[in-house]
């Protein structure tokens, strides 16, 4: 990845002036709570070759702004109002990540106006008629037990501008985005927009997707429950496999545009023998083919368990009309059943008497209640989230990168994707713990 191409720094609705409430909620004795200081950062790259070269040129080392309560706040909490709103589809942990940031805002910071959007943009806009939902402790109660969102989502552009007026007759100070990349680029939009204006509202998005494909996000919350999940198929398609002679287990995963799900679980649940990922070629047919391999592996075990995120393959629809979603988003062509249809009717040829089980738990995964890891990790993302507005940051979303929660600037990652490198770590481990590549022979 090249570090030196994109900005880094953070914006700020102007000086933060008036004292935390955190130095009330320090430790006895240890001096109060330890705030993070505007100075303290976290290296984009930590790879020594890299690093090396910057300091050779004697030019400063590429870094985000470390998150972290700051010790002066720029908003007043006795007269703050906060917005939450959740859009896109539904992922683990959306009820953690809401959960947390009312509790930081009431509890830590004595906010007191807190309120929930519904149905996600839609919520702005009059015309759809959606209530405003009052957050506050006892209304977040036990909802990081359910799943889905308790402010509801939707998809679809609004009209920012639309947005932006609800935003000022409310006299919110503090939005709160959660969503994917479409999101984020609708929330800088909204910054923007406010920039325009020349208002003082303060601008948070916490990335949520299950593929682990936004750009300068090392881990969305949501992925650790995905996984978790999905490994439970593949522990059932590979028991529906190996039960049958020449039995084959298809499970279909997410992943619009990147295999880390699938490569992920694949090595979680080693029981996998191919993995079908968007950012490698499929070739089904001739003797290095797909489905030549899938016979080889079946005349050697007489079994086979097959995993495929859902954007893997998308050149076979290249003579179909494309279709979009409510977002603009590309619909997907169902990579699924097309390889279930091509295998079954492969085989018929060969007359090999095959026991195909296709699964496909994409929404059973996407509605579930984040698991423990997940649920710890939202607490850390709503919290920071809280801190960069209370302090009046802007315009940035909330990172985990290297280890470290860290500022991102919207613009450094909007519109971005990222995605797994078939030359690198992972893929290469999902290559040998599956040992694919042995049965693509002559």
């Amino acid at each position: 990845m090249k570090t030196d191409n994109f900005n880094t720094k953070i914006s700020v609705l102007g000086e933060a002036k008036i004292d935390s409430p955190l130095k009330n909620h320090g430790i006895p004795g240890e001096g109060g709570t330890r705030f993070i200081s505007n100075n303290a950062r976290i290296t984009v790259d930590v790879e020594i070759e890299t690093m090396e070269g910057f300091i050779k040129k004697k030019q400063p080392l590429p870094s985000f702004e470390q998150t972290g309560p700051r010790e002066k706040i720029y908003f007043d909490p006795s007269k703050l109002k906060c917005a939450i709103s959740t859009c896109g589809g539904l992922c683990p942990g959306l009820n953690d990540i809401i959960r947390s940031i009312v509790l930081e805002l009431y509890h830590i910071y004595q906010v007191r106006n807190i309120y929930g959007i519904r149905h996600g943009l839609q919520g702005f806009i009059p015309d759809y008629g959606h209530d405003i939902m009052d957050l506050n402790p006892g209304s977040v109660s036990g909802i990081q037990d359910a799943g889905g969102s308790i402010l509801g989502s939707s998809r679809g552009t609004q009209d920012i501008g639309m947005v932006v007026d609800c935003l000022e007759r409310m006299n919110v100070g503090i939005l709160f985005m959660v969503g994917g990349d479409g999101t984020l680029m609708a929330s800088k939009r909204i910054a923007d927009e406010i920039l325009t204006r020349k208002l003082k509202i303060s601008v948070i998005c916490i990335p949520k997707t299950i593929d682990n494909d936004i750009f300068l996000v090392s881990r969305s919350f949501g992925f650790d429950t995905a996984v978790d999940i999905a490994t439970l198929a593949i522990k059932g398609a590979h028991n529906e496999a190996a039960a049958y002679p020449y039995g084959i287990g298809l499970i279909k995963l997410m992943g619009r545009h990147s295999g880390f799900l699938a490569a992920t679980a694949a090595l979680a649940q080693q029981d996998a023998n191919f993995v079908l990922i968007p950012e490698v070629d499929i070739f089904l047919y001739g003797k290095t083919g797909f489905l030549q391999a899938l016979e080889n592996r079946i005349k050697l075990r007489k079994h086979a368990v097959i995993i495929v995120a859902e954007g893997a393959g998308q050149n076979f629809f290249d003579d179909q009309e494309n279709q979009y979603d409510a977002s603009g988003n590309l619909v997907l062509k169902d990579i699924g059943v097309y390889l279930k249809d091509k295998i079954a009717q492969y085989f018929k040829e060969k007359e090999i008497p095959i026991s195909l089980k296709y699964i496909d738990p994409s929404y059973i995964i996407r509605s579930l209640p984040a698991n423990a890891n997940d649920s710890v990790f939202c607490g850390f993302l709503g919290r920071d989230a809280v801190h960069a507005g209370m302090a009046g940051k802007t315009n940035l979303l909330i990172s985990f990168w290297n280890n470290h929660y860290v500022h991102v600037p919207m613009e450094a990652s909007a519109g971005k994707r990222k995605k797994l490198d078939p030359r690198g770590r992972l893929w290469q481990s999902v290559l040998e713990a599956t040992g694919q590549n042995m049965f693509f022979t002559d």
